[in-house]
């Protein structure tokens, strides 16, 4: 059976699926690990469409390549980020990203392979995080860039870790281990790293075997409160991020 079209259509988005329907969606740069760019932005919305409208999908697994999740990104490559227009281009993408991971119809298995220090916020809207005893979380761009965190970070965090947790990672740009992430409620298991992946889709396959209406469902029951949360703070908070980001174009 030949495989859908968008298995190849994204540049840093690698698929493969089992016979018993567990997609495995892998961010990537050339067969690495990734570094976020502006196209990766325009493209995930898309690819998580596709994921949910094709039946063949019963439980997805999430994660990086090599040994990063995610922990580099190309600012430049987001493009005049200070213009209105250009940022209304990436509030509605990254709006996209968020509710859609959270409204697909099947379960989402998250596997941190590594430092997740760019857009940690996707691993923790899954619905059971595994975490490689490697993994780091933080947020290494908005400090970098200057601009404030709005754009999904800071509901997740507060939603799942709490709001003084919350505060901290993201005024200190520091960044937390697996065993701390699990401590603050962020990662339900810890496996030594070369069995991160296997652990995940360990962990998919049993979900994927369950009925269909449940699986639909249950994702459903369980991600109401969050995808409120996400609705109603995001396009705010990506507001406020946008004036720091059109701030860029009057600093020396």
């Amino acid at each position: 059976m030949s495989s859908p079209t968008y298995f190849t259509r994204y540049e840093n988005l690698a698929f493969d699926r089992t016979d018993d329907g567990v997609l495995t969606m892998r961010f990537h740069t050339n067969g690495g690990p990734v570094t976020f760019t502006g196209q990766t932005h325009e493209d995930l919305p898309k690819a998580l469409e596709d994921i949910a409208l094709d039946t063949d999908n019963r439980a997805m697994v999430l994660t990086g390549t090599g040994d990063a999740f995610m922990d580099s990104i190309d600012g430049d490559s987001l493009g005049e980020i200070f213009k209105p227009l250009v940022w209304e281009k990436i509030r509605r993408e990254g709006l996209a990203v968020l509710q859609r991971l959270l409204n697909l119809p099947i379960p989402v298995i998250g596997v941190a392979n590594g430092p997740a220090t760019v857009h940690s916020e996707y691993l923790l809207l899954s619905d059971i995080h595994i975490a490689s005893d490697r993994a780091t979380y933080g947020d290494f761009p908005h400090p970098a860039f200057g601009i404030t965190a709005g754009d999904g970070l800071q509901v997740v965090w507060e939603e799942i870790a709490g709001t003084a947790r919350a505060k901290w990672l993201l005024w200190s740009g520091e960044t937390i281990d697996a065993v701390t992430a699990e401590r603050w409620g962020v990662v339900n298991e810890i496996v030594e790293h070369e069995r991160a992946y296997v652990r995940g889709l360990e962990i998919a396959r049993v979900l994927a075997a369950k009925p269909a209406a449940y699986r639909s469902l249950q994702k459903q029951t369980l991600n109401q409160h969050l995808l409120r949360r996400i609705v109603e703070g995001v396009p705010f908070g990506m507001a406020l991020e946008g004036l720091t980001a059109a701030d860029l174009a009057y600093r020396q």
